[in-house]
């Protein structure tokens, strides 16, 4: 039977490797195939884990063949030097693989690849041809009923002549063979390499956000990104060949285009704001990067520029600073914004001499909602709460989901007590009116507690902390109400429910 040989195999099978016994040459074309695995991964540069663990699977195969073999030939060898000989090169062999192995920590890895390769492609090949097929002949020979001397005399005869030479002209192919093999296929996994990388490169400069074109010597478009086509608003084939002063003339305005175009021909890039018009005509800043490439000989052969636009920018910044500082649900301030905002409305109390109410709102039966009426109307009653409470406050004032159903109120500019309570009666009975979720009315109120500054004149930290005990004490009391913090340890008792403080 022929075997089928892969381009990439470093050790073709040949048919001149059976030596006639079937579990022998079975197991042969195993080694072969595992070696060819190796130098495949080796060749290729696999990761160092995955390359030992080929070379476990190759050393285990190789003990299991040992003992298939030595089986064998002491069934008909049992105490000649020849068996012991045998056993003897398949110790020398496993030592040697494990001593290449431990080689890959201090050698390049190409010294490595090509020592453990020769090693393994001549050791096996050496070994097939020239000792295993002389055992097998022996071994054979005796099954036909032939003493062990009568035996060793016709694998001699058999072995020398045409088959002596037969062999050494396979071993000096194979050596040949295997070092060209194995070359090509080093240049097939760089290539490789290298047209993955161009393809992500190609991939990150599609991707990108920033309008990229590239033009020849003279100034003259030869690629482009979607992002340069989406901004001229013109498609990549209308662009090729066209003057990029021409296609983009607001990045090149009359005083500059020299200037730019010979820096970055001179010192091989140029970087700078320049002011044009956009695809509408509005005037519109810009940000170009400008570099040359150059060939060996130090003539430039391209140029390419990137460009963004600073407008967009300054747009992508601010929605990414109200993402950062407000709530996705609501878009109410979060807790980031908080800080900012309390250390404000204190340095105003501190110039103003008002007072600051920093309050703790917690709605009341909200979890009934979410439990009957599931997330989405929980998400709903949100979001209706946080639009009274804005439309409630003043423009002064501020208004923070904290998370959850829980919001933080800093009410300024007040002069007391009593000017906080009537903020807080109207929040609370704006809260309290039903709400329609999908058609079907829901009742929620909300439990407050406040601190007053600066009668209290704790830290911010401080000032939060005491609004949200306090908040504690009103949910006690019996709900919908407000509760000053200052009280908490009094024996005064006031009823702050919305209705008596009217």
């Amino acid at each position: 039977m022929t075997h089928q040989i892969s381009p990439s195999d470093i050790f073709p099978w040949n048919d001149n490797f059976e030596t006639g016994i079937p579990i022998v040459d079975e197991q042969h074309r195993k080694l072969v195939e595992l070696l060819n695995k190796l130098a495949s991964h080796l060749a290729y540069g696999v990761d160092k884990p995955e390359l030992n663990q080929v070379f476990d699977e190759m050393t285990d195969y190789t003990l299991i063949h040992f003992q298939t073999e030595e089986g064998i030939w002491r069934q008909y060898l049992p105490t000649d030097e020849l068996s012991l000989q045998h056993e003897k090169t398949h110790l020398d062999f496993v030592k040697e693989v494990i001593l290449l192995q431990g080689k890959q920590d201090s050698l390049a890895t190409e010294q490595v690849i090509d020592e453990i390769v020769v090693f393994l492609t001549h050791w096996l090949a050496f070994h097939i041809l020239e000792s295993d097929k002389n055992m097998a002949k022996i071994v054979l020979a005796m099954q036909q009923g032939m003493t062990l001397s009568e035996a060793k005399e016709k694998a001699h005869i058999e072995m020398s002549g045409a088959l002596r030479i037969l062999i050494e002209t396979v071993l000096s192919m194979y050596d040949t063979l295997s070092s060209r093999t194995l070359q090509l296929m080093r240049e097939i996994a760089e290539r490789q390499r290298a047209e993955d990388r161009l393809r992500l490169s190609r991939k990150v400069i599609d991707s990108t956000l920033e309008a990229i074109f590239i033009t020849d010597a003279h100034g003259l478009i030869i690629d482009t990104n979607p992002a340069f086509c989406q901004d001229v608003r013109r498609e990549h084939e209308q662009l090729v060949g066209k003057d990029i002063r021409l296609v983009k003339p607001g990045l090149f305005s009359h005083n500059k285009t020299d200037f730019i175009w010979r820096t970055a021909t001179e010192s091989g890039h140029w970087a700078g704001e320049t002011v044009g018009r956009d695809a509408n005509g509005e005037i519109e800043g810009a940000w170009l990067a400008l570099s040359s490439i150059k060939d060996n000989q130090g003539a430039v052969t391209h140029y390419v520029g990137v460009v963004s636009a600073i407008t967009q920018l300054v747009k992508r910044q601010h929605i990414l600073e109200v993402e950062a500082n407000h709530d996705a649900l609501t878009g109410l301030p979060n807790r980031r914004l908080l800080q900012d905002r309390l250390d404000q409305a204190i340095l105003r109390s501190k110039r103003s001499g008002h007072v600051l109410a920093v309050c703790y709102l917690d709605l009341d039966g909200f979890k009934l909602v979410n439990d009957t009426l599931g997330h989405d109307a929980g998400d709903d009653v949100l979001r209706l709460v946080a639009g009274r409470l804005s439309k409630v406050l003043r423009g002064e004032d501020t208004v923070v989901r904290s998370g959850g159903d829980e919001f933080v109120l800093l009410l300024g500019d007040l002069d007391g007590e009593q000017d906080a309570a009537q903020s807080l009666s109207r929040l609370l009975l704006d809260i309290a009116q039903p709400i329609l979720i999908h058609g079907m009315p829901v009742n929620v109120s909300a439990s407050i507690g406040v601190t007053l500054y600066p009668l209290d004149s704790g830290t911010p930290e401080q000032l939060l902390k005491h609004a949200d005990e306090a908040m504690f004490a009103a949910k006690k009391e019996g709900k919908s109400r407000y509760h000053l913090f200052d009280l908490l340890h009094t024996d005064q008792t006031v009823d702050r429910s919305p209705t008596k403080l009217i």
